[in-house]
């Protein structure tokens, strides 16, 4: 019996965290499609999540581009088969190595970031004052921040993919040997619009889970400054497993023949 009963705690825990999740998530897209709109704080966010991402999105994607052209180069010579480095590099970027990149990057930064920023207005009762003052947390706090991912990761994926597919060209062009002509030629050619939609469409994906998640662990936490920090680290961890699992629904969704 005591086996059982603690069996039986673990998947009530489970359960009443599952319902937790589910009401939490449900109430912000409510309060997402529903007035008033605070136009200022979704601004804020904008900012703080696609303006000030940019360095390390840009950095990361410019050297993911870089070192794809370095190893596809290695591999394909061995076949006698360089002329589809461009090609590689360009359908790796746009397809997943962007949206991935991106969304890891600003999971770790955001993310870590809105779960410190609620979770510490949760423990010293900010939150508890915003009722008090008639004003929804979820308005206040959680919406801006979803919106924001929602509208801010496919631009800073757009961004990357342009220069992640950039420093493939200046490695292959400059460092390689090919022609910049028939590099850029084969980069084209090959690029389809299905490719970059898809990469768009997860940056979308990534960026609700990436302010979902960072919201929800903040908004739920408690224990003080312990209880923050624990906070930030299921924030950037769960939304970094999330990606990676949604990347992969994604992908078997729209390239799955």
């Amino acid at each position: 019996m005591t086996l059982l009963a603690a069996v039986g705690r673990v998947f009530l825990a489970f359960l009443e965290r599952t319902g937790r999740f589910t009401i939490f998530t449900l109430t912000a897209l409510s309060h997402c499609v529903r007035p008033p709109v605070y136009g200022r704080l979704i601004g804020r966010q904008m900012i703080e999540i696609g303006y000030f991402s940019l360095p390390v999105v840009g950095l990361t994607a410019i050297f993911t581009g870089m070192v794809l052209a370095l190893q596809s180069h290695t591999g394909f010579a061995r076949f006698s088969a360089e002329g589809a480095v461009a090609t590689v590099v360009v359908l790796s970027v746009t397809r997943e190595l962007g949206p991935v990149m991106a969304g890891l990057m600003v999971a770790g930064r955001i993310g870590a970031a809105m779960a410190a920023e609620i979770g510490t207005m949760q423990v010293t009762e900010q939150v508890d004052a915003l009722v008090t003052l008639s004003t929804n947390p979820f308005k206040y706090l959680v919406a801006p921040r979803i919106i924001a991912g929602l509208l801010m990761l496919p631009c800073l994926v757009l961004v990357a993919d342009i220069i992640g597919v950039f420093g493939g060209f200046v490695v292959g062009a400059y460092q390689l040997g090919y022609n910049p002509a028939t590099y850029l030629h084969s980069t084209w050619e090959f690029l389809k619009p299905i490719d970059v939609v898809s990469g768009l469409v997860k940056a979308s994906v990534f960026g609700f889970i990436i302010s979902l998640m960072g919201c929800y662990n903040g908004y739920y936490s408690k224990g003080g400054a312990q209880g923050v920090g624990q906070a930030t680290t299921n924030a950037v961890v769960s939304a970094s497993i999330l990606i990676l699992t949604t990347n992969y629904m994604l992908t078997a969704l729209f390239f799955n023949k």
